[in-house]
């Protein structure tokens, strides 16, 4: 695991960050001092599928937004088994949540796909927020956002049967994340389970229904939903 954190590499695609297509989900409103001071101290890293890029107990010291790829927050018990906590994709903030309140990570952040990671030093963050009163107000604003889209997630999930967790799963993926009915699946049916708190096994099972009703096809890991309307119903329906 160590090994695999240490093998990122550095890139530098963004050379402002006023180019960068994810400013204003965020740093709309900074000054140009400010965008300075940011763009001073941040790096962009790049990571291979499998790669951890922070670990659990890891010091907070950074500010980390996802500008490609996909990653996965995961908490490992004392028995060393990971459990999945959530998938990221790109423009998503990663630790927006535990930044201001957590000495050290209480998860772990994984790549699922090749990823490109962009870190702000947590120091200056914190300098803007106290001087620049507008952008503490949209930090908090996305802070509650997220907080409200975690809790209203994991209410609707815990309202549905296993076909409608892997209908919701599935569709998360074709429409929120690589907006095509086809796609690789970047995780293990295992992790699917994780993520929505079934067993492996039956979260298998969910597929092979699935296939044999028409509504996937499955090719080793690429899924082809060929019947959007009825698997959507599924979700919803739970």
């Amino acid at each position: 695991m160590l090994f695999k954190y240490f093998r990122m590499r550095i890139k530098n695609d963004i050379k402002n960050c006023k180019t960068c297509v994810y400013r204003q989900m965020l740093f709309g409103n900074l000054n140009d001092f400010e965008y300075k001071l940011v763009n001073d101290v941040r790096t962009e890293s790049l990571y291979k599928r499998g790669e951890v890029i922070k670990r659990e107990n890891e010091k907070v010291d950074s500010f980390l937004y996802l500008r490609k790829g996909l990653v996965k927050l995961y908490k490992t018990d004392k028995w060393g088994k990971e459990q999945i906590l959530s998938i990221n994709k790109p423009g998503d903030f990663v630790n927006l949540l535990t930044i201001f309140s957590k000495a050290n990570y209480k998860y772990g952040i994984e790549a699922v796909e090749d990823t490109l990671v962009c870190n702000v030093e947590l120091e200056v963050l914190e300098h803007i927020i106290s001087t620049n009163g507008d952008f503490a107000m949209r930090v908090l604003n996305r802070m509650s956002n997220i907080s409200e889209e975690i809790i209203e997630n994991r209410f609707e999930q815990g309202q549905k049967q296993l076909k409608g967790r892997v209908a919701t799963i599935l569709l998360y993926f074709a429409d929120d994340i690589y907006h095509k009915n086809t796609f690789n699946l970047p995780i293990t049916r295992r992790e699917i389970g994780e993520l929505i708190t079934m067993t492996t096994e039956n979260t298998i099972r969910a597929f092979s229904e699935f296939k044999r009703d028409g509504l996937i096809n499955i090719q080793n890991r690429t899924i082809s939903i060929q019947d959007y309307e009825r698997l959507k119903t599924i979700a919803k329906s739970g």
